[in-house]
């Protein structure tokens, strides 16, 4: 049967990007690597090599991973390759919430974030959704 295995984000500041999910939220860095490929082709991206940082939880491996990746060659500044597509909403993360917004207050991020409560089946249950560096919502789920 499939499972995500990861899901990947288009960092324009990867610096940036890795004080958000690392510094903020709490991920770790789990590889950090640079690999030459036909990248044009598959991704219709700006270089044939890229950089690429998956972050997660190394005592959790079936969690999920997020990806930061980086072309060579390309500024931070550059819009993303190829236009925006319909369909990707979110990364979501169990988390505590408060100790994550604090993180992230820590890490140098002015994080505006949109707080609810809902009904769990164990209690309420908070939720909170923040921007990343590069505009990708991300979703607390209080653990």
């Amino acid at each position: 049967m499939a499972h995500v295995h990861h899901s990947a984000v288009y960092a324009r500041d990867v610096d940036a990007s890795l004080r958000f999910y690392r510094d903020g939220l709490g991920l770790q860095v789990l590889m950090d690597h640079e690999f030459d490929g036909d990248w044009r082709t598959l991704f219709d991206a700006p270089a044939d090599r890229l950089r690429s940082i998956f972050l997660g939880d190394p005592s959790s491996t079936d969690a999920g991973i997020v990806e930061l990746v980086t072309f060579d060659g390309v500024g931070s500044d550059a819009p993303p390759p190829g236009p925006p597509r319909p369909g990707f909403f979110l990364l979501s993360f169990f988390v505590d919430v408060d100790v994550t917004l604090t993180s992230l207050a820590a890490a140098g991020f002015d994080v505006p974030a949109r707080r609810i409560q809902v009904p769990g089946p164990n209690g309420d249950v908070e939720l909170a959704t923040v921007r990343d560096p590069d505009g990708v919502l991300v979703e607390l789920i209080g653990a």
